[in-house]
């Protein structure tokens, strides 16, 4: 058994868990289920948002460690529920490493991409909805799309410019803020806060804090911590861009 392959194996599958968005909890239990059904007994994985520790002894009593960094990362579903099913397959299974590393490659090669257009029709689509839900009218709705377009594009400009994720928000809540202010102003829009809040439910950190309030839960403090606080300041950006283009609309005409 080459052991530096395996434990190279199970980093890298903890590495695509946690990168599509998996919870903490899931991503130690999967790193410890595959290296058990590997033969390996005492494993000690360590995970936290942004940092990958794997430790294994091997039959032999050597011990080796594995650090990976995590850069900032989404949530991709469609990714994590197959490395999930890799996990289990490779769990059930024990194939030999190279079927399972080329089961790994397989999975980062053939990534589902989405178009740009499909992604600001989503966005669309979300300001919308949600302008409707908060009981705004029809044409409340039109200029909600209209600035959950302006979200997704700022959004995507700002990660070409590789701007982190408290940058991006802000900029997207200025943006669509100040048009929903401006649409409402010249008439096509009838309730400023009702598009503003729809729009801006695209950058809420739902899903982020659900997973901390979930991660604490499980026992991990640490990593539910950190969570938390990157959920807190999200919304303080999204706060703080909102504010700037309310101050801005009422130094240009008197309030919004």
């Amino acid at each position: 058994m080459d052991y530096d392959r395996l434990l190279s194996l199970s980093a890298n599958l903890g590495y695509g868990l946690l990168e599509s968005g998996a919870e903490i909890y899931r991503v130690e239990e999967s790193i410890q289920r595959l290296l058990q059904a590997y033969g390996i007994t005492q494993v000690d994985p360590f995970v936290i948002p942004n940092c990958i520790i794997v430790s294994m002894v091997t039959p032999e009593g050597v011990t080796m460690t594995q650090v990976r960094r995590m850069p900032s990362h989404g949530t991709d579903i469609d990714l994590l529920e197959r490395y999930n099913d890799l996990c289990r397959k490779l769990c059930r299974e024990v194939p030999p490493l190279e079927v399972a590393e080329a089961g790994l490659r397989q999975i980062d090669e053939n990534r589902r991409q989405y178009p740009a257009w499909e992604l600001m029709v989503a966005y669309m689509v979300a300001g919308a909805a949600f302008t409707l839900f908060f009981k705004g009218s029809v044409r409340d709705a039109l200029c909600g799309a209209l600035c959950g377009l302006a979200v997704g594009l700022a959004v995507t400009a700002m990660t070409r410019l590789r701007a982190n994720l408290f940058f991006k928000s802000m900029v997207g809540a200025f943006l669509s803020a100040l048009l929903a202010l401006g649409l409402t102003q010249v008439g096509l829009g009838q309730s400023s806060d009702k598009i503003i809040i729809g729009a801006l439910m695209a950058l809420v950190p739902g899903l982020i804090f659900t997973n901390a309030i979930r991660d604490v839960m499980a026992g991990d403090m640490m990593a539910g911590i950190s969570k938390i606080a990157d959920a807190l300041l999200i919304g303080v950006s999204v706060a703080l861009g909102t504010a700037v283009a309310l101050g801005l609309t009422r130094l240009l005409w008197g309030g919004g």
